[in-house]
């Protein structure tokens, strides 16, 4: 539940500041206290900055607070129009945090400077993607969400429209991901996204096993097949605006646990599983904000739900499968079954013709290795896509490398006995072999593949402090928009 949020266009006053228990001040790039005049409690400002032996412009990035007399805790940012959105999005989520641990129900925002607009969407955002709580099963919680932000400064009928569509998927996006592996089960996540297309009013369909089977979706099967349960599918959701021109199609991994299957994952691997689903949760986000923002588009989110488990009748190394496409594809490895349910998803996807499809996916551990867990990887059917990708990563703050998918890496996935093998033993450039394979499916249709390697990023990541960070949500939303 995001905090409401009430405006005022008149400046912070004061009065305003002393009647607030929690407040956070954004000052616009200043080379002196003296050019703050207007801005209340610059003297308790003045005083902390003495007493740290800091700068005025230190709090461009490391934001601080000060407690006034009458008891209001303050935290002081300051957003250098220099700085990259991910960087002044980490400067408000450091602000915030200092406010936050308190767990107020409350919070004031005062924005200044010529650049008011910016800073009141920024600051408004990262509020409402923090303020609110994640699922918990602690007996005594550490306290409630965020009820409401009162924002003195700048005022719009509509500027914040965009922000709350987005926190509201990137908070759909972490609400699935942290829920334990008892509680998130393929059929439990089936039948919460048949709830809430209900809710919404979104077309709603779904290829279960048997369905599934008959069609003739090996690669989805050979994965599910291993689970006790027969409640796997792949789940469709539509969404159509009357003006739309374009079609796109967001595919998901929606693996609610890995445990590596028969090539069985260590422990150390496979603790923190259950977060494997992350990518469909993803591609649910952003459909949500685009609904939410009534995008001019035709758009359909595919969730490939399912788990990897071990069981007799899981999947082997050195079966031959057939993919819904037709192709046939060698197991070398079960711990690969990612791209195995993207595989039939991507095919499905992409027999309704859109114009573009984009998957997300926890994919592979090499593209951990090659960037760590603050940016993710893109790989894209044209150079211009991939550019587009990663301009509307950094207008985000999500953050994307884009990298080469050459032809001449098939190389490394020929086999003997099928079509392509599923991957190597040797783990070379997995990342980039994954997306090779993955491209066999997609047929002619533009396709963007994202590998998210920082779905999860200890202490947070640009505007979210929670490890689950929901990175690729707001990225999204905006790729969306540029693509109309």
């Amino acid at each position: 539940m995001l905090a409401s949020l009430e405006q005022n266009a008149a400046l912070l006053s004061a009065a305003d500041l002393n009647r607030a228990k929690h407040a956070l001040i954004v000052l616009p790039k200043a080379a002196s206290l003296e050019s703050l005049r207007g801005v209340p409690g610059v003297a308790a400002l003045s005083a902390a900055l003495s007493r740290r032996k800091k700068k005025l412009s230190d709090l461009a990035k490391s934001p601080l607070a000060t407690d006034l007399a009458q008891g209001t805790l303050v935290s002081w940012a300051m957003l250098d129009p220099a700085h990259s959105v991910f960087e002044q999005q980490t400067v408000l989520r450091k602000g915030l945090q200092l406010l936050l641990a308190e767990r107020p129900e409350e919070i004031v925002i005062g924005v200044f400077g010529p650049a008011a607009r910016r800073a009141a969407e920024l600051a408004v955002y990262v509020a409402w993607v923090n303020g609110a709580r994640l699922p918990e099963r602690k007996k005594k919680p550490d306290g409630g969400a965020l009820q409401s932000v009162h924002l003195y400064g700048y005022r719009a009928q509509d500027t914040y429209a965009r922000q709350k569509a987005v926190a509201a998927g990137n908070l759909l996006c972490r609400e699935l991901t942290v829920l334990p592996a008892n509680e998130l089960t393929p059929g439990s996540y089936r039948k919460r996204v048949r709830e809430l297309a209900k809710q919404c009013g979104w077309r709603h369909e779904e290829y279960d096993v048997k369905r599934l089977r008959k069609m003739g979706a090996g690669a989805f099967i050979a994965v599910a097949q291993g689970s006790a349960e027969e409640d796997a599918a792949i789940v469709r959701l539509r969404y159509r605006h009357p003006r739309a021109r374009k079609s796109i199609a967001l595919v998901g991994k929606g693996i609610c646990f890995d445990t590596g299957g028969h090539n069985l994952k260590p422990a150390r691997h496979m603790h923190g599983m259950h977060k494997d689903m992350n990518g469909s949760a993803v591609a649910l986000g952003i459909f949500l904000a685009a609904a939410e923002m009534k995008l001019p588009v035709r758009l359909d989110c595919w969730m490939a739900i399912a788990r990897n488990d071990i069981s007799p009748r899981a999947y082997h190394q050195n079966e031959v499968v057939t993919a819904l496409n037709g192709t046939t594809i060698e197991i070398v490895h079960t711990d690969a079954e990612g791209r195995m349910v993207l595989a039939d998803t991507l095919a499905l996807a992409a027999r309704a013709k859109p114009d573009l499809m984009v998957d997300f996916a926890t994919l592979t551990g090499s593209m951990h290795v090659a960037v760590g867990e603050r940016y993710s990887g893109v790989f894209a059917t044209g150079e211009g896509l991939a550019r587009r990708a990663v301009a509307a990563g950094a207008a985000t703050g999500e953050r994307l490398c884009a990298f080469p998918m050459d032809e001449d890496y098939d190389e490394a996935l020929e086999s003997e006995i099928a079509d392509v093998k599923q991957c190597t033993l040797e783990g070379e450039a997995d990342h980039i072999l994954a997306a090779r394979f993955l491209k066999r499916f997609t047929g002619e249709t533009p396709w963007l593949h994202m590998d998210l390697s920082s779905a999860r990023c200890k202490g947070g990541l640009g505007a979210v402090a929670t490890d689950i960070n929901g990175f690729g949500v707001a990225w999204g939303v905006e790729f969306l928009k540029g693509a109309l």
